[in-house]
């Protein structure tokens, strides 16, 4: 039997599960909301329909390196329970695939953070690492 070969981790950092809203604003200034499925410390993977594919990657064609697709994100995070935070970043579309009949994946790498965005998303999805491995231990 053949060993399985692992996939691997095209953002080069751990990803977390998170269910949030994000706002994607294109270079003409035209603003899309999509859904985030998970999120690392260099990117975020998004999901959204057809339509806004559409609007996002031009002839639906997935990025080819240093092709990117310029955008700027904004979405929340919890710095605290009580206290979400905005963080505000640049990025590029560097990744693209369809997982449902009218479902797409949109991967987006993060090239520039404004304030601390990038020190809210590091603290944020390490608590949810560290939450994960403490679950693991903690099951029967």
């Amino acid at each position: 039997m053949k060993p399985l070969a692992t996939k691997s981790n095209l953002r080069n950092q751990q990803r977390v599960d998170i269910a949030t809203d994000i706002t994607i604003e294109k270079i003409d200034g035209c603003c899309l909301t999509c859904k985030v499925s998970n999120l690392s410390r260099s990117g975020v993977m998004i999901t959204c329909d057809q339509n806004m594919v559409k609007q996002l990657v031009p002839g639906m064609r997935a990025p080819s390196p240093g092709h990117w697709i310029e955008v700027k994100t904004r979405f929340m995070v919890p710095v605290l329970p009580t206290q979400p935070v905005t963080v505000l970043a640049d990025g590029n579309i560097v990744h693209m695939r369809r997982i449902a009949r009218d479902e797409f994946q949109i991967g987006i790498q993060f090239s520039e953070f404004e304030g601390n965005g990038f020190d809210y998303i590091d603290r944020y999805v390490a608590k949810l690492l560290a939450d994960t491995r403490n679950e693991a231990r903690d099951a029967p």
